[in-house]
C-alpha cells in the first residue's frame, strides 16, 4: 500500500505544525479502511489498515516530544491496532500454507495407493488406504488449520472491539484536537 501524500508541509515551519499535517493524513488513511475492515473476508484491506496504523504510530512516536501525552496515547492505540491486525495477517498467510501442505500430502498418498494397485487393476481395495504414508499426518494438520481459522475469527472480533474503543476514545478528529491543544509552543508558554 502506497502512503498518501502529505500536502502543505513547510521545510522551515514548526515541527508541531508539520507533524499535525502528517498525522491528519495518516489518520484519514487509517480510517479509510474502517468500513472494509469490519468484514473479516477483506484480508487485503485488513492488511492495508495494519500498514496505515503502523505509519500513524511511527509519526506519533517520533513527534511525541513536541506534541505531548496525546501523541503518546495515540501511538499506543495505533500499536494495539497494528498488533492485532498483524496477528490476523499471520493467520491469513499461514492457513493457506497448511492447506497447501495437506493437499500435497493427499496427492502423494493417492499416488502411492494408486501405484500399489498395479497398472492393470480394475478397482482399488478399500484397505489400501491403510498403506497411505501420510495418513496419520492429516489429523494434526487439519486440527492446526481449524485452530488457525478459529483464532483468526477470535482476533477479528478483538480487532473490532479495539477499533470501536479507539474510535470512541478519539483516535481521529478527537486526537487531532488534543494534539493541537498540547503543541510544544503552547506547553512552553504554560511553564
Amino acid at each position: 500500500m502506497k502512503a498518501r501524500k502529505v500536502k502543505g508541509l513547510k521545510l522551515d515551519g514548526p515541527l508541531a505544525e508539520n507533524a499535525l499535517r502528517i498525522i491528519d493524513v495518516r489518520l484519514a488513511e487509517l480510517h479509510s479502511f474502517a468500513g472494509a475492515a469490519r468484514d473479516p473476508r477483506r484480508t487485503k484491506e485488513l492488511h492495508d489498515m495494519r500498514i496505515a496504523a503502523k505509519r500513524l504510530r511511527y509519526v506519533l512516536e517520533a513527534t511525541a516530544p513536541a506534541l505531548g501525552p496525546a501523541a503518546v496515547q495515540g501511538a499506543k492505540d495505533a500499536k494495539k491496532l497494528q498488533d492485532v491486525l498483524g496477528e490476523i495477517h499471520d493467520c491469513d498467510e499461514f492457513a493457506p500454507r497448511v492447506e497447501a501442505h495437506i493437499a500435497k500430502l493427499r496427492a502423494e498418498d493417492a499416488s502411492v495407493v494408486r501405484a500399489a494397485a498395479g497398472p492393470r487393476s480394475k478397482d482399488l481395495d478399500p484397505g489400501a488406504a491403510r498403506d497411505a504414508p501420510n495418513r496419520l499426518r492429516y489429523r494434526g494438520l487439519e486440527t492446526l488449520r481449524t485452530f488457525i481459522v478459529a483464532r483468526r475469527d477470535v482476533l477479528h472480533s478483538a480487532f473490532l472491539r479495539e477499533w470501536e474503543r479507539v474510535e470512541a476514545d478519539g483516535l481521529g478528529a478527537g486526537l487531532l484536537e488534543r494534539l493541537r491543544g498540547t503543541t510544544i509552543e503552547e506547553r512552553d508558554g504554560n511553564d
